[in-house]
């Protein structure tokens, strides 16, 4: 099993503000998000830029992921971008408006020609019509021995104004393409964050809708204030009734009468093979949340 990192909260930190930056360093997200796309004016883009890469290449956050969103690489500002990635050391470039698979190639080729694919990651947006209908041949680039893409990040909001769809409580007109994107990323063992919710101040709501991607089998969600980090902490991590669920449930396939079976009876319930690879990757969660939650 590979290791896994928890990604339940991914913050999203405007570029142009390093204040924001600096915080990011104190904060229990799992990941940081530094970005130079839409918080970031074109005058400002190039402030931002040099925001990131002097925050990220200082370091000092710990476990958490580094990830910057750039600008599309076809922008004036993307290329510089993704260089700047590179050059502070960053775990993963954000690419959005991602329509078809030759942009994700074309990503990776840049990260090849600077010698960096082995070290970066690409992560991707999947907020386009065209990324919606194509998000399988997106997410089978990954499949690719040159192609470091590592997740699918739902960009709600583009989505819903590319669409024309409503954006209502629940999603509904949405959850369909939702499931679809979980769909590809699990068939090339990709993860897959949901979108932005844009009322920070509304907790319930913001719970809710971590809760609806977590059932729908999301990793995490991408935020917009602090505020959301811890909530979204605990719902996409097991609960230690699961956890202790898991364990016994592992214990019960190791005990040596049990070793050969495909199934057995744990509990006044039969259990089969295949849960016990399912607590596997639990216990691997809790286990990788529990490093990621130590002191930094």
């Amino acid at each position: 099993m590979k290791a896994h990192k928890p990604r339940r909260s991914a913050l999203y930190m405007p570029g142009a503000r390093r204040r924001a930056l600096d915080k990011g360093r104190e904060l229990a997200a799992d990941v940081v998000i530094a970005d130079l796309e839409d918080s970031a004016a074109p005058a400002q883009k190039d402030e931002a830029r040099e925001n990131v890469r002097d925050a990220f290449a200082r370091g000092g956050y710990g476990r958490r992921e580094t990830v910057v969103r750039i600008n599309p690489l076809a922008s004036p500002w993307g290329t510089e971008d993704v260089m700047a990635a590179i050059a502070c050391g960053a775990d993963a470039v954000l690419v959005p408006k991602i329509d078809a698979p030759e942009d994700v190639r074309a990503v990776a080729g840049a990260l090849r020609a600077a010698d960096a694919a082995e070290r970066v990651a690409i992560w991707v947006m999947i907020e386009t019509p065209r990324a919606l209908l194509g998000v399988g041949d997106i997410a089978a680039t990954a499949a690719e021995a040159d192609v470091p893409l590592a997740c699918l990040v739902l960009g709600t909001n583009d989505i819903a104004k590319e669409t024309r769809i409503a954006i209502v409580a629940g999603r509904g007109p949405m959850l369909g393409w939702m499931s679809n994107v979980v769909l590809a990323a699990r068939a090339y063992g990709l993860d897959v964050l949901d979108g932005v919710f844009n009322t920070f101040t509304d907790a319930d709501g913001f719970e809710a809708e971590c809760r609806q991607a977590a059932q729908l089998g999301m990793d995490g969600k991408t935020l917009i204030h602090p505020a959301q980090i811890a909530a979204a902490n605990a719902i996409f991590a097991p609960s230690a009734g699961e956890v202790a669920r898991a364990r016994a449930i592992i214990a019960a396939f190791d005990r040596p009468e049990n070793r050969d079976l495909g199934v057995i009876g744990l509990d006044g319930e039969m259990v089969e093979r295949l849960h016990c690879e399912m607590a596997a990757r639990t216990v691997a969660i809790a286990d990788a949340i529990a490093a990621t939650d130590e002191p930094r």
